[in-house]
């Protein structure tokens, strides 16, 4: 006919029933579920190790979390400060009205 012969349906639900444990949770630090509960580590972040977990090997993983992927609520400003040679305390000088 048309149609390929369709695999018959098997009864139950197969390899799918019996994968109802889970050894992964939440991690507080990083957000994934790479939180290994049984060892009590996240796979992704190594919390609770108080240094991030981070690889040479892995160029790709280190860009999603390096610097610059935040906020960078004080980072932000310092080429602007340099720029200006990180002046404090001080008013901007007179400027005289323009002459016509």
């Amino acid at each position: 006919g048309i149609f390929a012969e369709a695999p018959p349906m098997t009864k139950g639900v197969g390899r799918t029933g019996t994968r109802n444990d889970k050894s992964h949770t939440i991690c507080r630090r990083c957000g994934k579920s790479s939180y290994h509960i049984q060892k009590g580590v996240c796979s992704s972040c190594g919390y609770p190790g108080k240094k991030m977990r981070r690889f040479n090997w892995s160029a790709k993983a280190k860009r999603r979390r390096t610097l610059g992927t935040g906020r960078m609520k004080y980072l932000k400003h310092i080429p602007r400060r340099f720029k200006n040679g990180f002046r404090e305390n001080t008013t901007a000088p007179a400027r005289k009205p323009a002459s016509k």
